[in-house]
């Protein structure tokens, strides 16, 4: 009942559509969601996840998990960030990744609503590490559209990985399009 609340609003109420697909049976990968201009990008991501009916994740510091809201970030398919012991983020990700038997990460490379010329990269380090392979997502508001890339496998060399990866995001407009990456 709630996939088709979420496909009546989507889809008729809203106009939006999706484009293409996430195989089910890629049960773990980093989702790499650009562009990211608009608090407005974090509902697109909800009707998304429910109008497919894959579990989609995200990490978060851990003190946000705690009471009250904790219950809703875990529901919403969170997983609290603990950065203690010495660890840096690529490392606890990818442990994040070892544990689970489904954890499909959505990731911002740009990092901020704001204006940026260059993309954070962790996204990929964390994808290389935990031998997963990278979605790249693009919220097009331009279209009306959430288009769901191809897989890629990221081999290491990074200047080539993120050419390939970047392709899927040329002409997508983000809700602010002045605050989008462009290159």
């Amino acid at each position: 009942m709630k996939k088709q609340i979420y496909k009546w609003i989507f889809f008729r109420l809203m106009g939006w559509k999706i484009v293409g697909t996430i195989d089910a049976d890629i049960k773990k990968c980093v989702m790499m969601v650009m562009p990211h201009t608009s608090a407005h990008d974090f509902y697109l991501g909800i009707f998304t996840r429910g109008i497919t009916g894959l579990e989609m994740n995200f990490v978060a510091k851990k003190e946000l998990f705690a009471f009250p809201l904790g219950w809703y970030f875990k529901y919403m398919g969170g997983e609290p960030l603990d950065r203690s012991g010495g660890m840096n983020k690529v490392d606890v990700i990818a442990e994040i990744f070892n544990r689970r038997k489904i954890f499909r990460l959505a990731v911002l490379p740009e990092g901020t609503r704001k204006k940026v010329s260059e993309i954070k990269t962790g996204f990929y380090y964390i994808a290389l590490k935990a031998n997963v392979p990278i979605i790249p997502v693009a919220f097009d508001f331009g279209k009306k559209e959430v288009n769901l890339g191809a897989p890629l496998i990221p081999l290491g060399n990074i200047e080539e990985d993120l050419t390939i990866l970047k392709k899927h995001f040329e002409g997508v407009e983000g809700k602010i399009p002045e605050k989008g990456f462009k290159e």
